[in-house]
This record gives C-alpha cells, sequence and structure tokens, in this order.
C-alpha cells in the first residue's frame, strides 16, 4: 500500500464522494459516486455503500491501493 494521503478537514466532516474527488481518487463527484456504488471503498475497514457517507475525523478511507487518513483542522 502507498504513503496514506492526510486529508485535512475544514468543517465537521467531508461527504464520502466528494473525499474521494478532492484526494485526487475520483475525476468528479459523479465518479466517486460509482466507486462507492460498487462496493469498492472502504471506511474505517468495511465496505461502505452510502455514497454521501458523512467522513469525520479521525476515520480512514481506502480505495484500490490508496489510503485515506481524516485529520482535523
Amino acid at each position: 500500500m502507498n504513503t496514506p494521503i492526510q486529508f485535512q478537514l475544514q468543517s465537521d466532516y467531508i461527504e464520502l464522494c466528494n473525499l474521494l474527488k478532492l484526494t485526487g481518487c475520483a475525476d468528479s463527484g459523479g465518479s466517486g459516486k460509482a466507486l462507492v456504488a460498487q462496493g469498492l471503498v472502504k471506511v474505517d475497514g468495511a465496505v461502505e455503500l452510502r455514497k454521501t457517507a458523512k467522513i469525520r475525523a479521525g476515520q480512514q478511507v481506502t480505495y484500490a491501493a490508496t489510503c485515506i487518513l481524516v485529520i482535523s483542522a
């Protein structure tokens, strides 16, 4: 697995599909939603199927070989 990406939250949470877009895992929010719908994204080790799941500081999102660590501002 690659070096984890650290994403710094600017608010209380970010929607999963937007996190994938902002970290470069998806080209757009729509393609991020498609990745989630296909069951390719995990949050804290469990497959997440809610496209707009609220991701908060301290959570870990995994897609393919990419790991995103969400940290507070």
